[in-house]
Order: C-alpha cells, then structure tokens, then sequence
C-alpha cells in the first residue's frame, strides 16, 4: 500500500477498528494494482451518443433528398420514442429527491431521446412550419421537452439541455460566428432578457430549496444564472444606462458570494472575482474618463512599479527582522 494508505490502515488497526486479518487482505488486494475503468466507460458512452446524434443530422442532411422528409420525421420519432419507452420501463418515477437508474446506461439514452427530441421538434419546423415563422415557439418547446426529461428522469445534461433552449427561445444564442461579428452586441435588449432569465433561475433554485425540489439541480441553474448575469451586466456597462448594470453585477455579486459558500462550490466562488473584476475595471476607467483624470492615471502608472518594488523590500526587511 502507499505510505499515507498504510498510515491509515495502521491508524484503524490500533483503534481496533479493523483486524489485522483485513489489513492484509486489502494490503494482498492493493498489491494487484487493479484500477476502475468506469469514468472511462461512462466518457465512452457519452461520447456514443454525441456521435450518434451527430451522424443522425449528417445522415439527414447529405440524404434530404433521396429519403424523403416524412421517412426522416419518422424515423426520428419512432428512435426517440423508443429511447424514452426504455428509459420510462427502467425508471423509478418521479421523486422530489434525487433517483439513479440502476445502470447508468440509461442515463445516456434519456441524453439521447432528449437531443433527438429536439432535432426532431426542430426539423419539423424548418421543414413544414407549423408555427409558421415564430422561431421562439419550437425552440421553447423542444426546452420544455428537456425540462421536463430533465426532472422525471432526474438528467442534469437534459437539465443543461433546457436551460440553453430557454435562453435561445429569448433570442440568446452566442455563436463563435455571432462574437467574432459582434452580432450579440448588437441587440441591446437581449441584455435585459438574459438578466430576466438569470434572475427568474435564482428564483427557481430558491424555491426549489426551500421546498425540496430536485436539490441537487440547483448549482445547476446558479451557473447558468451567474453567467447569464455576469456576462450581460458587463455589457451593459457600456450602455447609456450603465448605472443600473452595475448596481445588478453589484448585488448578483453579493448573493452569488454567499451562494458559494452554502454550496462550496469554488466555481462559483472564482467566477464571482472574475466578474467582479472585470466589472469593477470597467467602473474605474468609466470615472477616470468621466473625471478627465487621465493625467493622473498615466502618472500612477509610472510611479506603480516603485511602489511595488518598494513594498516588496519592506516586506523583505520585516521577514529579516522576525
């Protein structure tokens, strides 16, 4: 066994909490080097179905005109049905608290219904416009889908998979494409409707607390609220109305700080500084330049390494004297 294993083992060997008899066996069973490969499997799986879905819209998309659109719609409601008639036999039911299948396979296959869901709901649209040309309305019901997949299923990735159509259903949709052409940027008011949605998901993750609901989802819905939040307030910071931004990046700031601490989630308690400081940077250059103190932060900048160099050694000097 490692050194600091078999300090254990001892340690529980003088309390008499083991015997000497088990020490050996797990010494003689640590000694076959044997190691699980179950995250690696569960990668593997997850990786399956990803590639699955992919292949299933290549397929679609190479073949459109040689299968035929209501063989396509078929086939991928029949697929997603089945996926979701095997998951509803193996599951356990609805439950407030958190439910595990017995075989984590099915997990990945509620992953699986719930994506070819959503292309099938999507597809649809595309092709037959049922909702004529209200693009929010499939978007939204291919979330609720996932939503609802998410908590009767208890699947943090149909969870992860709702949330963002909810967010694309307001229009929020930040491709690399959109960033690079500053098309999100454009838009002012999906600034105001991703801080509605943030918000209304600490209000969700509150209710669900306090009553219960499917707990162990509610760092889920704070990431998503904290960089909902973060990034559009940020944003805004450049906006005429700047002033209130700050004042929401201030308070989410505030509650997200206190958030960490009952989840002790270091996620979020790094992504509250990262937000904060660039939020704050921001507010420091808005007042300078509002101040016309530019001047003078050219002069602090000068003067900021001898003051650096000069704490450093009086730092030094005291570590000498104790």
């Amino acid at each position: 066994m490692q050194p600091d294993k078999e300090r254990i083992a001892q340690k529980l060997l003088a309390d008499a909490i083991i015997s000497e008899k088990e020490v050996a066996a797990v010494k003689a069973y640590r000694s076959l080097g044997i190691f699980s490969l179950h995250n690696e499997l569960l990668f593997l799986l997850y990786a399956s179905v990803l590639l699955f879905t992919s292949g299933a819209g290549i397929l679609i998309y190479k073949n459109i005109d040689t299968i035929g659109h209501t063989i396509i719609l078929a086939l991928l409601l029949l697929v997603c049905l089945g996926c979701y008639y095997f998951c509803y036999k193996k599951a356990k039911g609805f439950s407030k608290q958190e439910t595990f299948f017995d075989h984590p396979l099915y997990d990945y296959l509620v992953l699986a219904a719930t994506l070819l869901g959503c292309i099938f709901i999507g597809y649809l649209q595309f092709q037959y416009r049922p909702f004529g040309d209200q693009i929010a309305i499939p978007t939204l019901i291919s979330a609720l889908v996932a939503l609802g997949s998410a908590y009767y299923f208890d699947n943090r990735s149909a969870l992860s998979i709702g949330i963002t159509g909810l967010a694309a259903s307001i229009g929020i949709t930040v491709t690399p494409k959109a960033l690079l052409e500053n098309d999100f940027f454009d838009n002012p008011s999906l600034f105001y409707y991703g801080i509605a949605l943030g918000i209304l998901l600490m209000v969700w993750s509150e209710f669900s607390e306090k009553n219960n609901l499917k707990k162990h989802f509610v760092l889920i819905f704070i990431c998503f609220a904290q960089h909902l939040i973060g990034i559009c307030t940020i944003t805004g910071l450049f906006d005429d109305f700047w002033p209130l931004h700050a004042s929401l990046l201030s308070g989410a700031s505030f509650y997200l700080y206190r958030k960490s601490h009952v989840l002790q989630s270091t996620t979020v308690f790094v992504f509250v500084l990262v937000y904060a400081y660039i939020g704050a940077n921001i507010l420091i250059f808005k007042m300078i330049n509002a101040l016309e103190l530019a001047d003078i932060f050219g002069l602090l900048t000068v003067l900021s390494p001898v003051y650096m160099n000069y704490c450093k050694t009086l730092s030094f000097s005291k570590v000498r004297k104790a």
